[in-house]
């Protein structure tokens, strides 16, 4: 009876035996590949191979001033073909292909190889620097594989992904990895304005503009970028979200060769802890406004300097890059939701998408007079500061296009200026009066990348 007794307490004492594990039966059970989603995946990856021709400035000195003058246009430019390889994701079955800006923008010519070995001229349709995407149409094309798009919001870091493309040039490659990190911004790639995705899949010279499929076969992202100190991979590679990639394809379709962003008309920085203390936040988070243009949609929805922005549509906005991007993924039209902080109180706001405005008008302004002849200026608007990538309170005139004397004086697109021969310029009105007087020296006040400087030279 002690023995029986014994028996039973030690029985509920000890763990019961675990369960026997089946034996795998089958190849599959015992092996995982992604050999399905590859198939399912690359026919829609090509190699683009393109060519562009540039002018090439044979010598810093030519540059100056003085030296043009002395020596005149001799050897001021040499042109040169430069060859570019990339890849590139097809997204239509009528040829619709996107790739990066930095493979096929400005090219001549451009030739995608698909994954059998056909050849497609192709057109470029619709070029953006600043995200760093172009989008092009294959002649003649139709009934291509193409690539869905996935929702890139729904991307979690630990996510499983592979990357399509065409490395070095050695053929159509695949590499593996998971997304290492979201929302990363500040990268040199087009402005250094962007949003990627992080992932360490293997991503080398050559797969720019290829793709980063999740295991559904979906596109989540177009490969751009890599960190590195050898040229090779590091294993921290940059993707564009496929939701902005949408957007971009969705313009191009509409004829536009320029992809057009919401405009938000505001400056801003992300709240860090020094500011979240200052705002009295739980958390860093969000971004404050700095800034507002009076034509804003912030402006127009209520939202004044020094409001936090929290979120767009549900998604959080960090950075000023984050915000940007949440907008352009929403494109042209329509509303957002839009969740704010004022003091301690939090509000919600509906802002309207729209396109910077072309208020005041741009009164382009070609100039022959012997002055400045080559110059092209146009006076500053929300359109303008757009495409020029301009602070988003400038105002006046700014330079759009230099030539002949404007390039030897040392003017560049992008300047803005402020006066000339100490008489302010405000509009091309004011320039294209000043620029009638009839005098040798002339001195130019300009505005550059933030900063004051003056060009002075005789005629």
């Amino acid at each position: 009876m002690r023995l029986a007794a014994l028996l039973a307490a030690l029985a509920l004492i000890l763990p019961a035996p675990a369960p026997a594990q089946p034996v795998p039966d089958s190849r599959a059970e015992i092996s995982l590949s992604f050999a399905p989603v590859v198939r399912a995946a690359a026919p829609g990856v090509v190699s683009i191979y393109a060519r562009r021709v540039v002018e090439a400035r044979a010598n810093p000195f030519f540059d100056d001033p003085l030296f043009g003058q002395l020596f005149g246009d001799f050897g001021r430019s040499v042109p040169r073909v430069q060859n570019a390889l990339g890849s590139g994701v097809i997204v239509s079955p009528d040829g619709i292909v996107v790739s990066n800006y930095h493979v096929v923008g400005g090219a001549s010519d451009i030739r995608v190889v698909l994954g059998d070995r056909r050849e497609f001229a192709a057109d470029l349709i619709l070029s953006d620097a600043e995200s760093d995407l172009a989008v092009m149409r294959l002649r003649g094309a139709e009934g291509l594989p193409a690539l869905p798009l996935a929702d890139s919001d729904q991307l979690q870091v630990g996510d499983l992904v592979l990357a399509i493309g065409n490395p070095f040039g050695v053929g159509q490659t695949v590499s593996s990895g998971i997304v290492s990190a979201l929302a990363r911004s500040g990268i040199a790639v087009g402005t250094g304005r962007g949003y990627f995705i992080q992932t360490d899949a293997a991503i080398n010279p050559g797969n720019s503009g290829g793709a980063l499929v999740d295991l559904a076969g979906r596109l989540v992202g177009i490969n751009t970028a890599i960190l590195t100190r050898t040229g090779g991979s590091h294993g921290i590679g940059f993707a564009i979200p496929a939701n902005l990639v949408a957007q971009v394809v969705a313009q191009a379709r509409e004829g536009n060769a320029r992809f057009v962003r919401p405009w938000a008309g505001m400056s801003g920085q992300a709240v860090d802890a020094g500011l979240a203390e200052a705002f009295e936040l739980s958390l860093p988070q969000g971004v404050v406004i700095t800034d507002l243009h009076p034509l804003s949609p912030l402006t127009e929805a209520g939202l004044q300097p020094g409001d936090v922005v929290l979120s767009i549509d549900g998604e959080p906005v960090n950075s000023p890059p984050e915000l940007m991007f949440r907008l352009s993924a929403r494109g042209i039209g329509g509303q957002a939701r839009l969740m704010y902080l004022r003091g301690e109180q939090q509000s919600e706001a509906a802002i309207a998408l729209i396109a910077p405005p072309e208020e005041p008008a741009r009164d382009r302004l070609q100039v022959r007079a012997p002055a400045l002849r080559g110059l092209v200026a146009e006076n500053i608007n929300p359109a303008v500061i757009a495409e020029l990538n301009l602070a988003s309170g400038a105002s006046g005139v700014v330079v759009t296009g230099a030539e002949d004397i404007a390039w030897r004086a040392g003017l560049r697109v992008g300047d803005i200026v402020l006066a000339i021969n100490r008489q302010p310029i405000h509009t091309t009105t004011d320039l294209e009066r000043v620029l009638r007087d009839a005098v040798r020296s002339w001195e130019v006040e300009i505005l550059r990348e933030g900063r004051r400087s003056w060009l002075r030279f005789r005629l």
